[in-house]
This record gives structure tokens, sequence and C-alpha cells, in this order.
């Protein structure tokens, strides 16, 4: 219970220092971020203009006063107005991330569904005719960019055979069947990629524990072949898997663009994209926030996760 409390105290930590990062970058870069936002074409704006944005985003009161009003306004929620429409950037945001995250989640349960049964049987039958043909779909997966896969997929599913729509998004409750239509191939132009990773590193990670005493000991000791494999070796195999499954959601969150792009999906990070090009600071703030603060989370998870398979991680 103390471990846990620790791993959750070093989080809220993480979170108050990456917005203390956020808050920081925007305000002490060389500029001021008024003016930034108000020049068109390199053309000086209006003094009025860039005093009356001073007051709105609050840049008129002392950096310490700031500082304090964001931890608050971020504590409650807030994270300010957007500058295009005057909407409230949390709750666009809350509209947007859980698309993201089911994106992001139907794509890691693809690539583990596949990757790790694959990396499992590849390291079981070390040099066999399997091993080579995934270890190069593997290295496919890792060379081929996302957007080259889902311009395929929309050539043969989409053009050629006419399956699917080439993209869009329609709600879970509008029509379920034609959401998990229109989700599945950027899940699966995602997951491609991931694909590779999950399968390399399970393969690295099973053939590492299968040359440890303890399994050599079970071994000797006449355990079943099944037993030793599932129980000894992939049990902890699965540690270094899911770091970097995690790490790779964690990237994903902001690093789906492309993908949300080719498939015209309304997701957190063509939000994130457009807030940029319309120098929408509240909105790149709030969102830059709230990526970093579910990164924090998902490494929580897995610390959690650890002490779950290994007891031994609880007592470090």
């Amino acid at each position: 219970m103390i471990w846990i409390l620790r791993r959750i105290g070093v989080s809220i930590l993480l979170v108050w220092i990456v917005a203390s990062i956020v808050f920081l970058a925007i305000r002490l870069v060389p500029g001021d971020p008024a003016e930034m936002l108000l020049s068109q074409g390199g053309v000086a704006p209006d003094p009025a203009a860039v005093q009356q944005l001073h007051i709105q985003l609050g840049l008129d009161r002392p950096i310490g006063v700031q500082y304090a009003d964001s931890l608050n306004h971020l504590l409650h929620g807030n994270l300010g107005r957007s500058l295009q429409d005057d909407t409230p950037v949390a709750g666009e945001i809350m509209r947007r991330l859980p698309r993201t995250l089911e994106l992001i989640g139907l794509s890691a349960i693809l690539a583990l569904l596949t990757g790790l049964p694959a990396g499992l049987a590849a390291a079981l039958r070390r040099g066999g005719i399997f091993d080579r043909i995934a270890s190069v779909a593997a290295a496919l997966g890792l060379a081929v960019p996302v957007f080259v896969v889902g311009t395929l997929l929309v050539l043969i599913f989409a053009q050629g055979l006419r399956w699917v729509s080439a993209g869009g998004y329609v709600p879970l409750m509008q029509s379920p069947g034609r959401h998990f239509a229109l989700l599945l191939m950027p899940a699966v132009t995602i997951a491609f990629g991931l694909f590779s990773t999950v399968f390399r590193m399970t393969r690295a990670a099973v053939l590492d524990v299968s040359q440890r005493d303890f399994v050599r000991t079970a071994r000797a000791k006449g355990v079943g072949r099944r037993r030793i494999v599932l129980h000894h070796v992939l049990r902890n195999a699965l540690m270094p898997v899911i770091t970097v499954v995690a790490l790779n959601l964690g990237t994903l969150l902001g690093g789906t663009v492309l993908v949300e792009f080719v498939f015209n999906y309304p997701g957190l990070s063509g939000m994130l994209v457009d807030a940029v090009n319309a120098r929408d600071y509240p909105e790149v703030q709030g969102i830059v926030l709230v990526i970093s603060i579910l990164f924090v989370a998902l490494n929580l998870l897995v610390d959690l996760l650890y002490a779950v398979l290994d007891p031994r991680v609880r007592r470090a």
C-alpha cells in the first residue's frame, strides 16, 4: 500500500512539473504571445487589440499571479476559452478525447492479440519458417510509414472492394455498426506498426527468459512444457512488453495526426494541429496538458501492472 501511495505521489509531482513547464514555455519564450497570435502576414497588430488580448489571457498581471491562477484553473478543470469561437477548451477536448482513446485502445488490442502470440511462437520455433515470415512482416511494419499503410487500405478496401467508406466518423449511439466499420481501418493502420514493436519485444524477451536459471531448473524438475511457457517464461517476458506498449501508446496520444488526416477522423491530434495553425494559445496549452497528464497516468498504470506481475517490485 505504501508503494502504491508513493507511486501516486510521484505521478502527482510529475503532473505539477509538466503544468509548470507548459506555463513557463508559453510565457518565457522571446516575443509577446499576444502579438504572435494577432500577427498576420508579418503585419504588426493594432496595439489596442494586443492590449485587449493581454487582458483576455491574463497576461497583464504579474507572472506569479498568472501561475497561481493557472494551477487553480487546472485543479478545477478549467483550461480557458478558445480564441477561435470562445468555447470552453475543456469541453471540446472532452468531446474529441474519447475518439482518440478509442482509436488507440482498439489499435493496442489488435496489436497485442497478434503480436504476443506471434512473438511467442517465433521464439519457441526460432529460425523456422514462421519466425522468418513474421520477422519480415515486423520489419515492414517498422519501415512503412502509417500514411502509406492507411492510403493502401483506402485504395484496397474502400475504393477497390468498396467494403467500407474511405473515412469519416459516426457516433456509436447513432449507428454502432457503421461506427466500428469506420474505426477499423485507422485502427488497423496504427496496429500494423505497433504489432511490429510488440512482436519483436515479445520474441526477444521470451528468448532471454528461456535461458535463465529458474527456467532450466523447472525443466530439470520435469515441469511440463506448457506450464513452463505460460507460467514461467511468458509471465516474466511480459514486463518489457508492457513498458514498450505503454510508451508507444503515450506517444500515439499526440501522434495520430497522419492517421486522422488520411481517414478524416475528428480526434484530438487533428484538433492540436488546427489549434497550432490558428495560433489558438489556450487550446494548444490545454491539449498539451491533457496529453501529458494521460501519459503520466499511463505510466502509473504500468507501474501498478508491474506490481501484479512481479511482487518483488512492491518491495523495491
